[in-house]
């Protein structure tokens, strides 16, 4: 029994409508986000890709890419809930689903492995992968939400992993910072990426489940699992090299591109 990647696209995002279909230099956000799918599964064994998504649009847009796509009902209002229902349209169930989000095209496939490897040898319900932000980061992030507050999110955990919370502002507030800026390059905060592996039954159990008060304030479904008592593991990782948050605004379009070209395109040909 392997696993899945599923890469949950809905076209009628609020913000930013039919973003799957966008372009980001030269590329759709659709086409970056299944490459980086492709070159994790290059890495790691026993992986299937899928897209989910309610939209032809889209659909025939993944055919041209070669990347099988499953429709998934309208009516599912998350992507934790598109990733459930394409893991139970397989012939055969997985047994950990990754929930690659549509508009993530800088995750690192390394950091993908290395949460598949983490949800194997742990029983927590959900495994996520988190940064730590240097202060100069920590400085662009709150730069960057003063424009745009929705985008990015951070994270808090306890000392064995287990996340505690996750939050749209960011989270701690720091006592005393310049004291701490002087003492250590990094900065208490880190920021959550979009990206996480599921126990199947974790899934079943999140829709069964009505959305959560703090998920709807927030405007984060993984405080759903939280609220509902399970353990969400959240797994440090190195910086990846575009230090960018989900495409949620035509604002953050212009930044994926800046940071493309800053940094380097990190789609590579298979």
């Amino acid at each position: 029994m392997g696993d899945l990647i599923v890469i949950p696209a809905r076209f009628g995002s609020k913000r930013l409508p039919g973003k799957p279909l966008i372009p980001i230099a030269g590329r759709t956000l659709l086409e970056r986000v299944v490459n980086v799918a492709r070159q994790a599964a290059r890495l790691a064994d026993g992986i299937d890709i899928v897209v989910a998504t309610d939209d032809d649009r889209i659909r025939a847009h993944a055919a041209t890419l070669g990347v099988e796509a499953v429709m998934t009902a309208a009516t599912i209002t998350s992507g934790t809930g598109r990733a459930l229902a394409a893991a139970l349209a397989r012939a055969i169930a997985p047994e950990i689903v990754v929930n690659l989000q549509g508009d993530a095209p800088f995750v690192p496939p390394s950091a993908i492995v290395a949460l598949l490897r983490a949800a194997r040898e742990s029983r927590a319900a959900v495994a996520t992968p988190v940064v730590r932000l240097g202060w100069d980061e920590l400085d662009a992030m709150r730069r960057h939400k003063g424009d745009t507050p929705f985008s990015g999110t951070t994270c808090i955990r306890a000392q064995d992993g287990r996340a505690l919370w996750f939050s749209k502002a960011i989270i701690p507030a720091i006592r005393d910072e310049p004291a701490l800026r002087a003492s250590t390059p990094l900065s208490p905060v880190l920021r959550h990426l979009g990206l996480y592996a599921y126990r199947l039954d974790a899934l079943r159990r999140f829709e069964d489940a009505p959305p959560s008060r703090y998920e709807a304030l927030e405007g984060l479904e993984q405080l759903r699992f939280l609220e509902l008592g399970l353990d969400v593991m959240a797994i440090d990782i190195p910086p990846p090299p575009h230090a960018m948050s989900g495409i949620d605004t035509r604002a953050d379009v212009a930044l994926a591109e800046a940071a493309i070209h800053a940094a380097g395109d990190p789609f590579v040909p298979l």
